[in-house]
């Protein structure tokens, strides 16, 4: 009886263990944190936080983007600066510093050195840089976070400013009351997070980056749309 319930006891060890790895081993990743999902907001209407970004206790070298919950404004994270936008009128907005805020669905990471790229000279739209950024890093782990300085021929940016009390069930709801702000020859610094298997959690259906723009001034910051870019260099984290 002693043998058969060490028997058992063992094998159910070895299965626990079987099990945690397993589930270890989906979705979480070393160096990028994902919580919740952009399609739990556009489809399902969870516009509530599932983050409080000043519970994010690790503040050096940190990187993040995703909305303001319930859609009022969007949210960047640069070099361990929290940053909120809202829109304030069809051409104008606020930038304020804060990490008292909250985010429906929200990726971040940490990271503390750089290696510098040179952009060559066809490489302007945000399809360019995506094909570049793929074809550069097929032997790099995946996601990751990015960056871009320098300056932004052009780009079309956009705040979220969905009405208060409005029910959301499509990508079509949800940006509802959303701003576009175009800009032109801006200094700017760009946050992206690069992935091919995460479509609909923190980059749209047909896109692998998901991408927030900040000026140089901080006076305009906003989800990345459209860009043509000027003279930028990328940066990727080291490995």
């Amino acid at each position: 009886m002693r043998k058969l319930l060490l028997v058992l006891l063992t094998i159910g060890i070895i299965s626990c263990n079987s099990t945690k790895k397993e589930s270890n081993s989906k979705g979480e990743y070393s160096d990028i944190k994902i919580v919740g999902a952009m399609k739990s907001v556009m489809w399902k209407g969870e516009l509530g936080s599932k983050i409080e970004l000043d519970a994010i206790l690790n503040k050096n070298g940190l990187y993040g983007i995703g909305p303001v919950s319930y859609l009022a404004g969007e949210l960047l994270i640069n070099d361990g600066q929290s940053y909120i936008s809202k829109v304030t009128s069809d051409s104008t907005m606020t930038v304020e510093k804060s990490f008292d805020i909250s985010a429906p669905f929200f990726v971040y990471a940490n990271v503390g050195e750089w290696n510098e790229f040179e952009l060559p000279s066809n490489i302007i739209s945000v399809q360019d840089l995506e094909k570049f950024i793929d074809e550069k890093t097929t032997k790099r782990k995946r996601p990751f976070v990015f960056k871009l300085k320098g300056e932004v021929s052009t780009a079309i940016i956009h705040s979220q400013n969905l009405p208060e009390g409005t029910k959301v069930s499509s990508p079509d709801d949800a940006h509802q009351g959303q701003v576009n702000y175009n800009l032109t020859e801006e200094e700017s610094e760009i946050v992206g997070f690069f992935s091919t298997e995460h479509q609909g959690v923190f980059t749209h259906h047909d896109s692998f980056v998901h991408m927030h723009l900040i000026t140089k001034d901080e006076d305009k910051m906003g989800h990345l749309d459209e860009l043509e870019i000027g003279n930028m260099k990328l940066y990727l984290p080291k490995k």
